[in-house]
Order: C-alpha cells, then sequence, then structure tokens
C-alpha cells in the first residue's frame, strides 16, 4: 500500500452509469426471496441478483398482460355466443 494516494482526478458518483430509464429506490423484500435470486445467480457462475429480479418482474408484467387479453377475449366469445341467436330470430313487424 502507498502512503498516499492522488485523488485530484477523481469524480464523485456511481462508478457504472444508471441507463435513464431505471429508478433507484429502496425496497424492502423478504430474505428467502433475495436469498432465492442470490443462489441462482451464484448457480449460474455470476451476474446480478437485481437485475435478475428485475427480469421476473418484467416477465410477470407479460403474464398479467396475457391473462387480461385471455379473459377478455374469452368474455367476448361468450357475449357473442349468447348474443348471437338473439340476432338471428326473425323480428315481426306489423304494419
Amino acid at each position: 500500500m502507498r502512503n498516499e494516494y492522488d485523488f485530484s482526478e477523481g469524480k464523485r458518483g456511481p462508478v457504472i452509469p444508471v441507463a435513464p430509464d431505471q429508478v433507484r429506490l429502496t425496497l424492502y423484500l423478504d430474505a428467502d426471496i433475495i436469498n432465492y435470486f442470490k443462489e441462482n445467480i451464484h448457480k449460474a457462475g455470476g451476474g446480478n441478483y437485481q437485475t435478475l429480479i428485475n427480469n421476473a418482474l418484467h416477465e410477470y408484467i407479460e403474464q398479467q398482460k396475457e391473462s387480461l387479453a385471455q379473459l377478455l377475449e374469452t368474455t367476448m366469445r361468450r357475449v357473442i355466443r349468447e348474443e348471437l341467436p338473439v340476432v338471428k330470430t326473425p323480428v315481426h313487424q306489423s304494419f
């Protein structure tokens, strides 16, 4: 170790710049959740467990969107099946 270090060219802040679409926040999660993601990163040979959590949340959101789309499609099909016979029934006009 040196006796003195020169920090005159040093810059404050993060070493890796944060992407403009990311937000820093404090988030409390259960220890078992964090351990699960850390273990997966360890098994994979390295990486960032926070990125893994972010990816899992993105996947969850996409699944929710797909579930909603399926629900809407199922509902529309049911309504069409129920209402179509009513439309097919001839209308009696009296003059």
